[in-house]
């Protein structure tokens, strides 16, 4: 009688380990789709900046070339990227469509230009994409950083060495509220 409760205890507990364990892999697995999410609508950002480049050529041959060294500093973010990596991507980004601003204020002529408005408007689609994508990252992260800190799945995670995940922090600036003048 012992023997059979002792083997009912194991058999539980080996079906609780496996429940676990496919609940953190389904959750690890949420977490790598939602950083390749946004590294998808970050590359489609690239192009798009790409494109934007290849329009400030005629215009200033000085800032293509800088914008294009930007550009060959891209890197492809995908579902084993880290959070530091898809915050470095979205600097260089900024850095390159801040620029790319710059030029455009310097030439109104490139700022009337259809296909730098129809490419800005792409941009300004592709980078509300990339924050609801952000947002749908960090989601995935706080439902597996839950189980893996919380006892009793802790035990199983760290067993079998399941790790917290970094969120994506918002960066510098955009969490300050802009100044509106009238």
């Amino acid at each position: 009688m012992t023997l059979i409760i002792i083997a009912a205890i194991a058999a539980i507990l080996v079906i609780w380990f496996i429940a676990v364990q496919r609940r953190l892999v389904s959750k690890e697995e949420l977490c790598r789709n939602s950083m390749s999410q946004i590294g998808v609508q970050q590359n489609s950002r690239w192009d798009a900046v790409s494109a934007l480049v290849e329009l400030t050529r005629s215009y200033n041959e000085h800032e293509y070339n800088t914008l294009r060294d930007v550009i060959a500093m891209r890197r492809t973010i995908d579902g084993g990227s880290s959070a530091e990596d898809a915050s470095a991507q979205e600097e260089l980004l900024g850095g390159a469509l801040s620029r790319i601003s710059l030029v455009a204020e310097q030439y109104p002529q490139l700022k009337a230009d259809a296909t730098y408005a129809r490419t800005m408007e792409s941009i300004n689609q592709y980078e509300n994409n990339v924050r609801v994508s952000r947002m749908v990252f960090n989601d995935a992260v706080t439902a597996y950083n839950r189980m893996v800190r919380q006892f009793p799945d802790s035990i199983v995670a760290g067993m079998l060495r399941f790790a917290v995940k970094d969120y994506l922090k918002e960066p510098e600036g955009k969490t300050d509220m802009p100044s509106v003048k009238f």
